[in-house]
């Protein structure tokens, strides 16, 4: 529901925002190029009296003096009859250079506050203000809930595309939209009245004792004590008295109110203070305008060109989400259906899986029923199985189609299908991993249900994991079924391979490290040559999705180094059956593979000199040698790492060696399951229990990559090291000390 009130907030604000937004940036550079054009004050301690006998030296007929919010001081006066505007210099009081009011920043104000109109015009501003803050505050908790809560609102985003930008950007702007939101929507309530302005102290002129003679002087402006009282810091406007009358007096505007001055005797008359509803309006309008503030200008202005940016990015995250709800053929009726499928789904991709699941058992002669789960019915007279499948979202929330059925489930008096089997998906970087799947299986099974199949999880989409749990599901309903999740084939570059290095090369299952680099376009256009003649951006440990010849369906790995190493580096494993690794493995030098990034910001070592323990077994060593590749601050770092035979597959041995040479790793654990003590990574874990614990205690973040029973068995040598000193790994993951990147 809040995402679907956040799209159409958007949807109803567009062209509103982007005039203001668009209009505000321009007008933000305005207070940045009047400070440009000004010189300050070089000391705090100038008086107005001392800057107008500074003025008068080259100004005798001088009209006005204004501090502008900028600071720089503007004088007026007459020269052969003509009004005249100067910038000039508070140090000397000599002119710098003519001001003119800028015809384009008149123009462009109006049409920020009212749309070049009047009343409706004022209305409409106010509304795009009121939109602006709605977004920024639905926007907010939408992407506090994905993160799983405000207080991680600055921890690295998951996701890839237009959806990760989107958050990205919006995380950056949100401040000063916020701000100028709220500023914006109260100078609109001041423009209708719903708020007050305040007074701006406006005294009435006093009645001054004449000269003893009419032919008495004014008293030399530097002497005028009211006006050494007040410091140019504090100065609006000065105004002199008209030259042909002896009873008019200086007026004199400061921040804190308005008074006039005795042109004979420096006397201060009818002083009155604003009030406070103007000093809070003064401020606001500082705030919403960056005048006085040039920088805070330029942020708000920055801030504004955001807008225009999410505006696509969204967009083109909603289409990518109304793509991904696929259109079911031959759904059965719920009252006809043999088989259920129900569906939780944030973003559309859990319906994609859906869909072949659907199709699959339709031509296996079910008569399938598939809708939300939000939607599950009372009763179901024909069903035989329910069968679901469902993400979960931010902190192990409900997903937006499932966050009614748990309430709906319990409300029913008998769980409508007895059999069921659930399919969570989800990311093994969050802490909570298919929490809310886990929750409705719980659910099921305390209603009286039958598990069909034990609950299993699907990590980042893997197709290969949603097809063994089909091959698995046929098997429970007594015939063959194949899953053959074809995904959205996303923009790839082209590689050449150009380096390898193979290990263990005699076994069923040898592992290759494979070192790629961008493949130059054929064609002889400069542009193409040029755009494709380098790497994608990449970091080490995220990850590159390849695909197969033929294949829709891309496998991911784990990066090994980043591309400023000028390479695309895999650890690969050959697996039987294993499509893309075979594919991989069967590469010879200069051919080509296509591929794409999808960055995993959350599994990399915090920033700072903390200590690192890196933990893998085999393939899984990759990211984490791409960790210590690029360790030159020599940082301490602890490898555990388990192999199979350190004849055959001590994965990266040459450069482990050389990298504890050089100080950038620190100390090298290996363990091996096939020969001596047949130990594994968990072992050496025990072994240095006391090392571990001083590391841990000093603040040492743990990384670890691999196959999920390493991970698994590694969490659990941990947590008893971790004991003494109150700790666990859930503890550590909080604190985002306790990453993984398991397969």
């Amino acid at each position: 529901m809040l995402r679907k009130f956040h799209s159409i907030s958007a949807w109803l604000a567009s062209l509103l925002l982007l005039v203001l937004t668009l209009s505000g940036a321009l007008l933000s550079l305005a207070p940045a190029i009047e400070r440009s054009s000004a010189e300050l004050a070089a000391s705090q301690q100038l008086n107005v009296a001392e800057l107008a006998n500074r003025i008068a030296q080259h100004y005798p007929q001088v009209e006005q003096i204004e501090r502008r919010p900028s600071g720089g001081i503007l004088v007026y006066y007459q020269q052969a009859n003509e009004a005249k505007v100067y910038w000039v210099s508070p140090a000397t009081g000599q002119a710098l250079a003519p001001y003119q009011a800028s015809a384009f920043f008149r123009w462009l104000k109006n049409l920020h506050r009212s749309f070049l109109l009047d009343t409706p015009g004022r209305l409409a501003a106010g509304a795009g203000a009121f939109m602006m803050l709605v977004l920024s505050v639905s926007g907010t908790l939408l992407l506090a809930r994905q993160q799983g809560g405000i207080h991680r609102l600055l921890r690295p985003l998951a996701g890839s595309g237009s959806k990760r930008w989107h958050a990205e950007l919006a995380r950056v702007a949100l401040l000063g939209l916020l701000l100028s939101a709220l500023t914006g929507l109260y100078l609109s309530t001041v423009t209708f009245e719903l708020v007050p302005e305040g007074i701006q102290a406006d005294p009435e002129p006093p009645q001054i004792s004449l000269p003893l003679t009419p032919q008495t002087p004014i008293a030399p402006i530097a002497s005028l004590a009211a006006l050494q009282a007040t410091p140019v810091s504090e100065l609006e406007e000065l105004i002199y008295p008209y030259p042909n009358d002896p009873t008019d007096v200086y007026s004199l505007r400061t921040h804190q109110g308005a008074s006039f001055v005795n042109p004979y005797s420096g006397e201060q008359l009818a002083y009155q203070a604003h009030d406070k509803p103007h000093g809070v309006y003064a401020l606001i309008t500082k705030l919403h305008t960056g005048e006085g503030l040039w920088w805070l200008g330029l942020w708000l202005g920055l801030s504004a060109l955001a807008v225009p940016v999410l505006a696509v990015t969204g967009l083109q995250t909603w289409w990518q989400r109304r793509k991904a709800m696929p259109k079911l053929l031959n759904n059965s009726q719920a009252k006809a259906a043999d088989t259920v499928i129900l569906v939780g789904s944030e973003a559309n991709s859990t319906w994609g899986f859906a869909r072949t699941l659907h199709d699959a058992l339709t031509a296996a002669g079910h008569a399938v029923h598939t809708a939300p789960m939000n939607s599950v019915a009372a009763h179901y007279p024909q069903a035989k199985q329910l069968l679901v499948l469902t993400a979960t979202y931010g902190d192990g929330d409900a997903p937006a189609s499932a966050d009614h059925f748990l309430s709906r489930l319990r409300a029913i008096n008998q769980l409508p299908i007895a059999r069921f089997a659930v399919l969570g998906f989800g990311d093994q970087q969050f802490c909570h991993f298919c929490r809310f799947a886990e929750e409705v299986d719980t659910a099921l099974l305390a209603r009286g249900g039958e598990s069909l199949l034990a609950l299993e999880t699907i990590d980042r989409q893997s197709a290969q994991t949603f097809a063994r749990w089909g091959t698995r599901l046929g098997e429970a309903l007594g015939h063959e079924l194949v899953l053959e999740h074809k995904g959205v084939r996303v923009p790839t570059t082209r590689l050449q391979l150009v380096d390898r290095v193979d290990y263990d090369v005699n076994s069923d299952t040898p592992t290759s490290v494979l070192r790629f680099a961008a493949m130059p376009n054929s064609r002889k256009s400069w542009s193409r040559l040029s755009r494709s003649a380098r790497l994608p951006h990449f970091a080490a440990g995220d990850l590159v999705g390849i695909y197969a010849p033929h294949s829709t369906v891309a496998r991911l790995y784990s990066l090994a180094c980043a591309s400023s190493d000028g390479v695309l580096e895999i650890c690969v494993r050959k697996h039987a059956g294993g499509e893309c690794s075979s594919f991989l493995h069967h590469l010879q030098l200069g051919e080509p593979i296509d591929v794409f990034i999808q960055p995993h910001p959350t599994f990399r070592p915090l920033l700072g000199d903390t200590p690192l323990i890196l933990v893998g077994a085999g393939t899984g060593i990759g990211p984490l040698v791409g960790f210590i590749r690029n360790n030159q601050q020599h940082r301490p770092i602890h490898l555990y790492w388990g192999g199979r035979d350190p004849q055959a597959d001590f994965l990266y041995e040459t450069e482990l060696q050389g990298y504890l040479a050089d100080g950038r790793l620190t100390q090298l654990h290996a363990a091996f399951s096939r020969v001596g003590d047949r130990s594994y990574v968990q072992h050496r874990i025990t072994a240095n229990s006391e090392p571990l614990q001083a590391l841990i205690a000093a603040g040492a973040q743990v990384l670890v990559c691999g196959g999920r029973n390493m991970a698994t068995s590694v969490a659990e040598a941990l947590d008893q090291l971790l004991a003494p000193l109150e700790l666990n790994v859930q503890t550590l993951k909080t604190a985002g000390r306790y990453r993984e990147d398991v397969y």
